[in-house]
């Protein structure tokens, strides 16, 4: 049974951001698609949203002050995917076309500071093009499906470098040869967004379904090969029983769970460890809390801080919880 919202929790929701209230009425309240669409179209002219386009750069790029302008641009993307922003928006379009016509891979490295005992064939790849990473390449592929940007590439690329167990992993390349979470839910991303922008196709459908086995296999959380909980990978991450958001490219169990809700994945009974970690996190007044901040992400909800209710935990939870329910 669905986790009842309380009334002041759906009236703090309902009186937050654009881009979390328009997620709330459609995914949780059920409200009419015409209220819905009107509310959404609200994004890109008031609230968050329109204050991180605003500070876009010329050049396409929101800085965060490092010499890698492009890997925060990709973060900012992220974010506006999740916010809902209308791909078809002037707004959008302009910030789209800023970047395409700008953006490239390593932009503020010279050819003559690149390593002389290393190959780097992505150096000035334009930004949708991508570099070698899958947990970089699948958010590629994620916010240029969303956006409208042509990515075949990408997903050819993804699609060659599944692994056997059906997740893929950034160190593949140096010799792993298992599936990492974090990799993982990246790609899953980008694929699922691509589908839902061009079109079902069975190949890629068959990759993600392979996909979601490697999740499920492993309860969303635990070793495979012994059925402990992880709590965190042996790189030393985040708890993955304490949600963040923004997360980057960090898994964690509520990031899972709103993707395989998002992919309209049946409820599995290998769910439901996972599922009561979720239940357990709600706080005694009905939200969520920010349990994780990753500093280098953008902000995502202002003025909230670690350990206070968080709009997007709270709105992923409770939209999980009635999937799951349903």
């Amino acid at each position: 049974m669905v986790m009842e919202i309380l009334n002041h929790v759906k009236d703090w929701l309902l009186d937050a951001d654009p881009s979390i209230r328009w997620q709330v009425m459609a995914d949780i309240l059920d409200i009419s698609s015409t209220e819905v669409n009107e509310e959404r179209s609200q994004i890109a002219l008031k609230g968050w949203a329109s204050t991180i386009l605003s500070e876009q750069n010329e050049d396409g790029t929101w800085d965060s002050g490092s010499n890698f302008p492009e890997m925060h641009t990709l973060r900012v993307l992220c974010l506006l995917c999740d916010m809902g922003l209308d791909p078809d928006c002037i707004e959008a379009k302009t910030a789209i076309n800023k970047i395409q016509n700008n953006v490239v891979w390593l932009m503020n490295i010279s050819k003559e500071e690149l390593p002389k005992d290393e190959e780097i064939s992505w150096w000035h790849n334009a930004f949708f093009e991508g570099e070698v990473e899958p947990c970089i390449n699948g958010r590629v592929l994620r916010v240029g499906a969303y956006f409208g940007v042509n990515v075949q590439p990408l997903v050819d690329r993804l699609l060659h470098e599944q692994m056997e167990d059906g997740g893929w992993n950034c160190d593949q390349e140096i010799g792993s040869t298992r599936g990492s979470f974090h990799t993982t839910i990246n790609v899953l991303e980008g694929l699922l967004e691509f589908e839902l922008a061009s079109g079902t196709s069975h190949v890629i459908t068959k990759a993600r379904e392979r996909g979601h086995e490697y999740l499920l296999k492993r309860h969303l959380f635990k070793r495979l090969e012994t059925g402990e909980p992880i709590k965190k990978d042996r790189k030393g991450s985040h708890d993955w029983t304490i949600f963040s958001y923004p997360s980057g490219w960090r898994y964690d169990i509520l990031r899972g769970f709103d993707y395989l809700r998002k992919a309209k994945v049946l409820p599995d009974p290998r769910m439901i460890d996972a599922i009561k970690i979720v239940k357990s996190n709600r706080d005694e007044n009905g939200t969520w809390s920010l349990g994780v901040v990753h500093e280098e992400e953008p902000i995502a909800e202002p003025g909230i801080v670690k350990g206070t209710s968080s709009y997007w935990n709270t709105l992923r939870a409770l939209r999980v919880l009635k999937w799951y329910a349903g």
